[in-house]
C-alpha cells in the first residue's frame, strides 16, 4: 500500500452530527461500485472512506449508498485537496444534502492557473457535458449536459514579465458538476496548473500535483448558527507562489 502518511486526512472540526476533514491531494474519496462488487479484485489504493470507517464506525449506515459512500455528502476529485464534510447520522446527512442541493453552502476554492484571465473577476456560465467515449467533461456539448456556473476573482499574478505566467484565483462554484472548476477555467484559457486531463501538454510546475484546493465551506447549521470550516493553504501552493 502507498505511504499512509502522505494520504492521511486532517480532522479540522467535529461534533456529534458531522465532521470536516482536510483531504490531501492524491487520496481517492471512495472506491467505485464496480471494484466493490468484484470480490476477486483487491482494492490496494487507500480511500478517505476506509480511513473514516476505521475511526468513525457510526457512519457505516449513513447516506444514500452507505456500502459505497458512507457519510459522504459531497466529493472532491482524487487530485484536489481541501475541506470535505462527513455526516455522522442520517438526519444530518439529509440536512447537509439539502443545503448542497439548494446551493446554500458557499464553497471557496483556490486555484493556481496557467496565464492570467482577461477579466480580473467574472462569472463563467457554461453548461458542462460528458464528452462521448471518455470520462472528460466539456463545455462544447456532449451527453448529459447540465447547467454549470462558476464565479472567480484574480488574487495575484506571477511571472508576468516571463513566458511562464500564472496566477492565483479565488473560485466559487455555484453549482457542483464533476470537474466543473477545471473545465470552466480551461474554457477561458486558464487551466489549472498540472491538470493532466484538461491541460496535458502544459509544462508541469512545482510538485506536479493538481493546484486546486477547496479552501472553505460556509453554511448555517440546524440551529441557525453560521459555520465556517476553513483549511490551510497547502505547502505545494506556497512553494510555487513564494519562488
Amino acid at each position: 500500500m502507498k505511504n499512509r502518511e502522505k494520504f492521511e486526512p486532517e480532522v479540522i472540526y467535529e461534533d456529534r452530527n458531522f465532521l470536516a476533514v482536510n483531504k490531501p491531494a492524491g487520496l481517492l474519496v471512495h472506491a467505485s461500485n464496480l471494484k466493490l462488487k468484484n470480490k476477486n479484485e483487491k482494492l490496494l489504493e487507500p480511500t478517505l472512506v476506509s480511513w473514516l470507517l476505521y475511526r468513525y464506525k457510526e457512519i457505516s449506515k449513513v447516506g444514500d449508498d452507505p456500502k459505497v459512500r458512507p457519510g459522504i455528502v459531497h466529493r472532491l476529485d482524487k487530485d484536489t485537496s481541501g475541506v470535505m464534510l462527513i455526516a455522522r447520522n442520517q438526519k444530518y446527512f439529509d440536512y447537509l444534502k439539502k443545503l448542497f442541493q439548494e446551493h446554500k453552502i458557499r464553497k471557496t476554492y483556490l486555484a493556481l492557473v496557467y496565464g492570467i484571465p482577461k477579466e480580473k473577476k467574472g462569472v463563467i456560465n457554461k453548461p458542462i457535458a460528458l464528452k462521448p467515449g471518455t470520462t472528460k467533461r466539456s463545455v462544447f456539448g456532449g451527453k448529459m449536459e447540465k447547467e454549470a456556473v462558476t464565479e472567480y476573482n484574480l488574487v495575484e499574478g506571477f511571472n508576468e514579465t516571463s513566458d511562464k505566467v500564472f496566477s492565483l484565483l479565488e473560485v466559487h462554484p455555484r453549482t457542483g458538476r464533476t470537474h466543473q472548476i477545471r473545465v470552466h477555467l480551461a474554457s477561458i484559457g486558464c487551466p489549472v496548473l498540472n491538470d493532466q486531463i484538461y491541460a496535458p501538454k502544459k509544462e508541469k510546475v512545482g510538485s506536479g500535483r493538481l493546484m486546486l484546493h477547496a479552501l472553505s465551506l460556509e453554511f448555517t447549521n440546524e440551529t441557525g448558527k453560521k459555520i465556517l470550516i476553513e483549511s490551510e493553504l497547502p505547502k505545494e501552493f506556497r512553494e510555487v507562489t513564494d519562488n
